[in-house]
């Protein structure tokens, strides 16, 4: 199990890198190509780029997380799921999980039960 969350939190930080050099160097090569040419502007270096970045997020999200869509999205979509959740056989929820755990790089022997089984 904690092997699967590693490599999930190793995922989103490589993630989170990658999408922040390639949202920088877009936001240089766009602003390098269209601010001086139209409004007589300045060029901006990779860095400041990322500055950019930074305080268009801050200002246009609130300086809220990232993450997407906005709260009522959210909790609409979990409420919807856990009807269908509740709304399953136990049999259903348990090959569900097991096919998730599956997509997202755990293999199903990893599972964690609720009670140990006994070794005959």
């Amino acid at each position: 199990m904690t092997e699967c969350r590693g490599r999930r939190i190793a995922g989103r930080i490589l993630l989170v890198f990658v999408a922040a050099v390639v949202l920088s160097l877009a936001t240089m090569l766009l602003w390098n190509a269209l601010v001086p040419s139209l409004f007589k502007g300045p060029s901006v270096s990779y860095g400041q780029a990322l500055g950019l970045l930074a305080l268009s997020h801050i200002l246009l999200r609130g300086g809220r997380p990232w993450h997407c869509g906005s709260g009522w999205r959210h909790e609409r979509w979990r409420k919807r799921f856990e009807e269908k959740l509740q709304s399953m056989s136990p049999e259903e929820r348990e090959s569900f999980r097991k096919e998730w755990r599956g997509r997202w790089g755990c293999s199903s022997d990893m599972s964690v039960d609720p009670e140990p089984t006994e070794q005959k």
